[in-house]
């Protein structure tokens, strides 16, 4: 009886020992897994700066000089010398319509023209006056003679037969690319439409939208950067040229800016604009700096080591910053140690250690 109770004993004090290993080393472990750690931040001072706002929109690549051609004479097309996207210069032919009738017509009012000019002198000489000597026949007379002869009439039948005949053939009216050009040889040209469009593309210009609260912060001159969403175009710049004076009901407000470089641009392109601007005098955060609390914007600043948050408002984006509005008001000053990093599980009165 003895025996049992005392290997009981043993058993109870064995258990107990082994407990109380077990719940120091998980301990052990969760401190090593749980270390107590300063939260790391970054800081910069507040102070007042020169703010690079840049202004995002969308819009489209317009051509500032086009021309649409059209056959002014309905006759069958026989030749077509280009295709879209030819480069053409100044004067160069690009197509041509059947030209007998239109030669023929000139031969007719030619020779009519020269026996109106016949009985215009028979009327003269009836008269007296030598025909060879126009300049000595009055007025009057002369007039007169060209009435009875039928002399103008001639003439102005002759004069637009002749520019039917020059029109029956198109040719660029300056250096450009053609366009719209969907006609073949052989057939007849649809009536009213272009025949084609030349496009110079050494003048091309951006249509674009911005808000009424952004006009402030352009102007006629302003540098834009202008991407093309089909990225083989590349990145070209340019500079704003004109700001229509008018609001629409949206509240936008329509701005055009001249494209450098835009040969390798089409008309109707879609691009993004960046319109990029130095505002003077304004106090500038890294966006990181700025975090949200309770949906408030929050940025925390530094004092003996500990993190205090301030509500604040800001103003103008771009990128990577923003500025602060009404900061003063915030209880914020100039000088003060903001944390731009390491602020997203900051707390009021959290401990903080700076770091470069």
């Amino acid at each position: 009886m003895k025996k049992h109770v005392w290997g009981c004993l043993a058993l109870i004090m064995l258990a107990a020992c082994s407990g109380t290993k077990t719940e120091n080393t998980e301990k052990e472990g969760v401190e090593t897994i749980l270390p107590q750690q300063v939260n790391e931040v970054t800081v910069m001072k507040l102070a007042k700066g020169d703010f690079n706002h840049e202004l995002v929109s969308n819009g489209k690549i317009m051509a500032r000089e086009h021309a649409d051609l059209y056959f002014r004479t309905q006759e069958v097309v026989a030749k077509v010398y280009v295709k879209n996207g030819t480069f053409v210069r100044k004067g160069q032919k690009l197509a041509e319509l059947d030209l007998f009738k239109l030669n023929n017509a000139l031969a007719q009012s030619k020779n009519s023209l020269a026996q109106a000019n016949l009985e215009m002198q028979d009327v003269l000489i009836g008269q007296g006056y030598a025909p060879d000597n126009l300049n000595a026949v009055p007025a009057d007379v002369l007039e007169l003679a060209k009435v009875k002869s039928g002399y103008e009439q001639a003439k102005a039948q002759y004069e637009s037969a002749q520019h039917e005949l020059e029109q029956a053939t198109l040719t660029a009216p300056f250096d450009g690319v053609v366009a719209n050009l969907f006609d073949k040889a052989y057939n007849m040209p649809k009536s009213g439409e272009p025949f084609c469009r030349i496009i110079r593309t050494s003048a091309m210009e951006v249509d674009f939208t911005v808000l009424e609260s952004e006009l402030p912060l352009i102007k006629v001159g302003d540098q834009v950067e202008v991407t093309p969403y089909a990225s083989a175009a590349g990145k070209r710049t340019g500079s704003i040229s004109e700001i229509n004076p008018l609001v629409d009901e949206n509240g936008m407000v329509r701005v055009k800016a001249q494209v450098n470089g835009g040969d390798k641009l089409f008309d109707g392109m879609n691009v993004r604009i960046n319109v990029k601007r130095s505002v003077p005098d304004q106090i500038v955060v890294p966006k990181t700096a700025i975090v949200l609390r309770s949906g408030k914007q929050v940025l925390f600043t530094v004092k003996d080591g500990i993190a205090l948050w301030n509500y604040v408002t800001t103003g103008l984006e771009n990128m990577t910053e923003c500025t602060l509005v009404d900061w003063e008001a915030n209880g914020l000053q100039e000088g003060m140690t903001v944390i731009t990093t390491g602020n997203v599980n900051l707390a009021h009165e959290t401990p903080v250690k700076i770091i470069e």
